[in-house]
C-alpha cells in the first residue's frame, strides 16, 4: 500500500464566529396570548399552536414524532408529540395559552399532561368534542 494523501483546508476563524453569532441571535416572537388545539384520533393525535387571530406557528404529530401505522395511536405517541411541540417554542415569548381539545383518542389525556408539566401559564381549557 501507498502513502494516503491528505490535504489540509484551512479556514478563516472570523467566518465561522460570525455565522454562530447569526444563529444565536434569532429574534424570539412575542405571543400575548396563544392556542393549542388538540385534536386526538383513535389512529392519530394532531397538536397546533396558533395566535389568538388562528394564524399557525406550529404544528405536530403522533406521526411527525416518529412513530409509525398502529403505534401513532397509543398515549405515549400523544405525549412525545406534546413535548416536541413545547421543545419548538423556544424561539416564542408566550404568556398566557389556551388549551382546546377535540375528540376521544387515547392521546388526549397524555398530550394535555404533558403541556401542564411544562412552564407555560395555562388560563383556559376548552372541549370542543361533538356529542
Amino acid at each position: 500500500m501507498g502513502k494516503t494523501r491528505t490535504k489540509l483546508v484551512e479556514v478563516e476563524e472570523k467566518e465561522l464566529d460570525q455565522k454562530s453569532k447569526d444563529r444565536k441571535e434569532a429574534k424570539k416572537i412575542s405571543v400575548n396570548m396563544g392556542r393549542f388545539y388538540i385534536k386526538a384520533h383513535q389512529n392519530n393525535t394532531l397538536i397546533s399552536f396558533t395566535d389568538n387571530v388562528g394564524n399557525v406557528f406550529l404544528q405536530a404529530s403522533s406521526g411527525a414524532a416518529g412513530f409509525k401505522n398502529t403505534k401513532k395511536g397509543t398515549p405515549y405517541a400523544g405525549a412525545k408529540a406534546m413535548e416536541m411541540l413545547i421543545s419548538k417554542l423556544n424561539n416564542f415569548d408566550i404568556k398566557e395559552v389556551k388549551v382546546f381539545v377535540k375528540g376521544i383518542g387515547p392521546g388526549r389525556e397524555p398530550s394535555i399532561r404533558a403541556l401542564f408539566n411544562s412552564n407555560i401559564n395555562i388560563i383556559a381549557m376548552e372541549d370542543r368534542t361533538p356529542l
